[in-house]
């Protein structure tokens, strides 16, 4: 005898727990259906370029401001944040497929918040770090990315502003870095 085709006799079409448990199934199918058929999220890289295909080399920034190796910051954080995004290989042996370049324009420091009792003496800074990147093909030369990126970072003012700022600066870094490797990662080289 087969049990699928024959009629479950404990079935009882009225009976309304039996009805919200069908509803319940049927509402958990649809969420299931539409979680697994149109996700919007993707795994992988995000452009059509197949995961480390194709390699980047990172060169030194220039630094055109007057905070000391602000350039040599950028470009580590640039370099890791590239690497640990895993889209495309980071090649250091001037072998890459891209060449991305540039130079950090300005390092600024702006008032966010005053002290309650003096406004003119500033309690929150935010650090901006500007940077032209260009990003080029090393083989036909055609310029992939060439823009403006900002990196920045807040700051509580307290009684050693120099060491606040120093200790800022490298998470000012790795947000130009994030922000430079998202529009490399999502361009369409």
């Amino acid at each position: 005898m087969n049990l699928a085709l024959t009629p479950n006799r404990n079935l009882n079409p009225s009976d309304p727990r039996q009805l919200r448990l069908r509803s319940g199934l049927k509402e958990f199918t649809f969420v299931l259906a539409l979680a697994l058929g149109g996700c919007a999220y993707k795994l992988g890289p995000t452009n059509t370029v197949p995961a480390k295909a194709q390699s980047v080399q990172v060169a030194p920034f220039g630094n055109d401001t007057i905070e000391p190796r602000l350039g040599e910051a950028v470009t580590q954080s640039l370099r890791k944040t590239l690497q640990q995004d895993g889209t495309y290989r980071l090649d250091t042996a001037n072998t890459g497929d891209v060449i991305v370049t540039g130079k950090v324009l300005r390092f600024d420091r702006r008032e966010l918040s005053f002290q309650r009792s003096d406004v003119i003496t500033p309690r929150d800074y935010r650090l901006v770090i500007t940077a032209q990147v260009t990003a080029r093909n090393r083989w036909t030369g055609q310029v992939l990315l060439d823009r403006k990126v900002t990196g920045q970072s807040t700051i509580r003012v307290g009684d050693d502003l120099s060491s606040a700022e120093r200790q800022a600066l490298p998470l000012a870094a790795e947000d130009f870095a994030r922000n430079a490797t998202a529009l490399l990662v999502d361009g369409t080289w």
